[in-house]
C-alpha cells in the first residue's frame, strides 16, 4: 500500500472536507491523518491529509480524478508521494555548526532527504563534505563578481535538481531575482535578536546588554532581508553567570535544532504560506519513523 500526502489551500466555504474525504473513499483510499485550519482573517482554508491507497491507485490516477473537486473549490493543491526524498542543496560559509548537524542527522536517517551538494564561498568544509560522498562546489563571492557568482551558484542548483536550498549559515545576501525564482524553496537560519543586535558579533552585543534569552529563527528567504515567513523558532534561558562564549555555544545549539525542525516540516509538506506568515501542521503519525539511530 502506498502512502500519499494531499495539501490544499482555497477560499473557505462549506463542503470542502466532505468533498475531499468522499473522493478519497471512492478511490479506495484510507485517511490516516488529517489537519485543517480556517483563517477567519484572510478567509482562506488550509488542509493536509495523509492517506493510503488500499486498492493500488497511482498518484497519477488520483491527481487526475481529483480535478473536478479542485476546479469546484478553486484549490491550489498537490499530491505528494510519502516515499519521495526531497533533493536539498546546502550552502555554508565559515560557521559550520548547522552544516555539521544536518550532515549527522542525514547520515543516521533522522533527516530523510537527499543532499545533492554543498555550495560554499570558502574551502573550510570541503574535505568533510567530500568525505561524506557529497559534491562540494566552491563559488567565490566578491563585490566585483557577485552577479557571476550567483549565476554559477544557480547553475549548480539547477543541474543538481535541488528542490530546496538551505542556507546553513551562508553569509551572503541573495539577490531579489534569486529570491523570486526560488520563492518558498529557500530556508535560512539566524539568531533571534533582530532587530535589536544587528551586524557583527550579535551574541557579544547580547552579552553586554545582559539578555536572559538566546533564540533562533528559521524562515523562508524573501527580498526583504531576514523578514521572510517564519517556520520555526526556539529559545534557551541564560543566566548572569554565563560568559559571552557561552552565549555563542548555546546559540549555535539552538540554531542547529531550529533549522533541522524547519527542514523536517518543509520536506513533509507541513508548511503552508499564508501571506507573510505560515501555517504549520503537526507531524503526522509515522513521519518520524525514519528518525532512527542507524
Amino acid at each position: 500500500m502506498k502512502s500519499y500526502v494531499l495539501t490544499v489551500t482555497c477560499t473557505s466555504t462549506r463542503g470542502i472536507v466532505a468533498a475531499i474525504s468522499g473522493f478519497l473513499a471512492e478511490k479506495g483510499c484510507y485517511i490516516i491523518d488529517s489537519s485543517q485550519f480556517d483563517d477567519l482573517e484572510t478567509g482562506l482554508f488550509f488542509m493536509r491529509v495523509t492517506f493510503i491507497s488500499q486498492e493500488g491507485a497511482t498518484i497519477e490516477d488520483i491527481t487526475a480524478g481529483f480535478e473536478p473537486v479542485k476546479t469546484k473549490f478553486d484549490m491550489a493543491c498537490e499530491f505528494h508521494d510519502s516515499d519521495h526524498r526531497m533533493k536539498v542543496m546546502l550552502m555554508v560559509s565559515r560557521f559550520g555548526h548547522c552544516l555539521n548537524d544536518l550532515l549527522y542527522r542525514w547520515k543516521i536517517g533522522a533527516l530523510p532527504i537527499d543532499i545533492v551538494g554543498v555550495v560554499s564561498n570558502h574551502f573550510d568544509y570541503q574535505k568533510q563534505v567530500v568525505n561524506a560522498d557529497i559534491p562540494f562546489h566552491h563559488v567565490s563571492v566578491t563585490k566585483a563578481n557577485k552577479p557571476e557568482a550567483e549565476a554559477r551558484m544557480m547553475d549548480v542548483v539547477t543541474q543538481s535538481g535541488a528542490e530546496l536550498i538551505v542556507l546553513a549559515r551562508y553569509m551572503q545576501v541573495l539577490s531579489d531575482a534569486v529570491c523570486a525564482r526560488m520563492s518558498g524553496r529557500i530556508i535560512n537560519i539566524h539568531h533571534s535578536f533582530l532587530p535589536s543586535f544587528k551586524g557583527a558579533n550579535p551574541y557579544k552585543q547580547a552579552y553586554e546588554r545582559g539578555v536572559k534569552l538566546i533564540g533562533a529563527t528559521a524562515h523562508y528567504v524573501t527580498a526583504d532581508l531576514d523578514e521572510g515567513p517564519i517556520i520555526e523558532q526556539d529559545v534557551a534561558r541564560i543566566t548572569h553567570a554565563q560568559s559571552a562564549a557561552d552565549y555563542v555555544s548555546i546559540g549555535r545549539d539552538v540554531e542547529s535544532q531550529v533549522l533541522a525542525r524547519a527542514i523536517h516540516a518543509h520536506i513533509h509538506h507541513r508548511v503552508f504560506m499564508n501571506g507573510n506568515k505560515t501555517i504549520i501542521f503537526p507531524a503526522s503519525p509515522g513521519s518520524y519513523a525514519s528518525e532512527r539511530m542507524g
